[in-house]
């Protein structure tokens, strides 16, 4: 992810001395000479271009009637931020080195919004306030070019805990993010966007729009339909992905399924059936071999940096997201927030139904850096006699053979042969090409550029895949 140095300033109280006169005298002396200490602390937060692309400017959303940006639901997108927990250096000491200093507890003081503005002010607030924006995006600080945690839809509840006329700072998740304060209302308005609510939501940033090369709409939500070839194997499946159809010049007539790996809260404590037979895996993996039933889904690892797995795998999904769109490709985003409820089964019978191929991305626990590869589907205990990996295996192969191809070409690391056996969930129950690729593993580089670099790579083999 791309580094972002943000400035936060922190105050050192002055301590008070209520002793003698005496010390009353020498205080004020003091005060009188040096003050209060103002020190200029400089933090890394990791960021990823998800807000580079399909961002409204602030207070803004983008509405169903405007102009549409590359990989944002034709509904609206709106911007949040987040902050991470850093490490505590005061690297502006008097003497230019670092020097530690006591944690605060007020929140950081993030950069000003765009333009040189001054950073908002914020009053506290304890309160329920609704989404009126269709969707409204997450951001990781009060600025339009910081990271897009996730997105709230229309109707939904969050508590805010400080307000400004631009921004407010809210609990997402398990931390404080910030959202446009025009979108947020104390009453809660109709789940349903009448045209006269979209117009309401209209973007004032038309400038974003205009230059984007290529645009794609949404052509609305997927749920799973219990009615679908293996649907009924899912015990996770109350969330939606979403169809975007691309607007490019050209296009493919062709729809690649990105899934961000990981990202289904409480997934884990779930078991699915390992293979729609009911037989055991074959390897290990998440479950041990032998495992008639599996996590339904998986946390994920966590970086060597801290950064979660699922929030790399996201930052990669929508930069993927805004490549094909441009390219001409339709999309179907699995997950799109750090939280969608479905379960590894249910992904992929949404994508079976609805998309041309599956690529779900995944970076490996091990600490090697030893490079990308994709899981092939193993030649052994009958696991390729199994249906429907029987009919589908070879498949799998080719596109996960195409994608390594690609991320060779744009210079991406590759272990050993770009391949490693192991009997998934997603293979075992696909019956369209489809692949888990591990983009690295714990210790490898997933800056903001090197995720173009992956999301660039793995174009090139979808359009290797496709004969495009």
């Amino acid at each position: 992810m791309r580094k972002e140095t943000v400035r936060m300033m922190k105050l050192t109280g002055c301590k008070k001395k209520t002793a003698a006169a005496a010390g009353m005298v020498l205080l004020a002396a003091s005060l009188l000479l040096g003050g209060c200490q103002t020190r200029h602390k400089r933090i890394e937060i990791g960021t990823s271009s998800a807000g580079s692309t399909g961002s409204a400017a602030p207070g803004d959303a983008l509405s169903a009637g405007g102009s549409p940006v590359i990989g944002s639901p034709q509904q609206g997108t709106i911007d949040i931020d987040t902050a991470y927990p850093q490490e505590k250096e005061d690297p502006a000491g008097t003497a230019g080195e670092s020097a530690s200093v006591p944690e605060e507890t007020t929140a950081p003081q993030e950069e000003s919004t765009a333009g040189g503005d001054p950073s908002p002010v914020f009053e506290n607030r304890d309160e329920t306030v609704y989404v009126t924006a269709s969707v409204l995006n997450v951001r990781a600080s009060y600025s339009t070019s910081s990271r897009v945690m996730g997105t709230l839809n229309r109707g939904d509840s969050v508590r805010r805990v400080a307000y400004s006329t631009e921004w407010s700072r809210i609990v997402y998740g398990d931390g404080e993010y910030y959202a446009a304060t025009e979108y947020l209302s104390a009453e809660q308005p109709e789940t349903q966007s009448s045209p006269a609510a979209a117009e309401e939501t209209a973007a004032a940033d038309e400038s974003t729009a205009a230059n984007q090369s290529a645009a794609g709409t949404s052509s609305g939500t997927i749920s799973l339909n219990p009615d679908w070839e293996y649907a009924d194997f899912s015990k996770v499946h109350s969330g939606s992905a979403t169809l975007y159809r691309s607007e490019a010049a050209e296009r493919k007539g062709f729809t690649v399924c990105v899934n961000a790996g990981h990202g289904t809260k409480g997934g884990s404590s779930e078991q699915t059936l390992s293979h729609p037979d009911g037989s055991p895996k074959v390897t290990g993996g998440t479950n041990a071999a032998g495992a008639v039933y599996s996590s339904a889904i998986s946390t994920g690892m966590t970086f060597s940096d801290g950064t979660a797995e699922a929030e790399v795998t996201l930052a990669l999904a929508l930069k993927l997201k805004t490549k094909l769109l441009a390219a001409g490709y339709d999309v179907l985003m699995i997950r799109e927030s750090s939280d969608v409820q479905l379960d590894n089964i249910a992904r992929t019978v949404i994508a079976n139904q609805n998309a041309d191929c599956h690529i779900a991305l995944h970076w490996d626990s091990s600490t090697r850096d030893k490079g990308a590869f994709y899981m092939t589907s193993p030649d052994a205990g009958g696991y390729r006699d199994m249906e429907p990996v029987k009919s589908h295996w070879q498949q799998h192969h080719a596109l996960g053979e195409s994608l390594i191809a690609g991320l060779k070409n744009a210079g991406v690391k590759i272990f050993s042969d770009g391949t490693m056996d192991m009997d998934l969930t997603q293979t075992s129950y696909s019956t369209i090409p489809s692949v888990d690729i591990e983009l690295g593993d714990k210790v490898s580089d997933h800056s903001d550029s090197a995720l173009d670099t992956l999301a660039a790579g793995l174009l090139d083999g979808i359009n290797t895949f496709f004969g495009q």
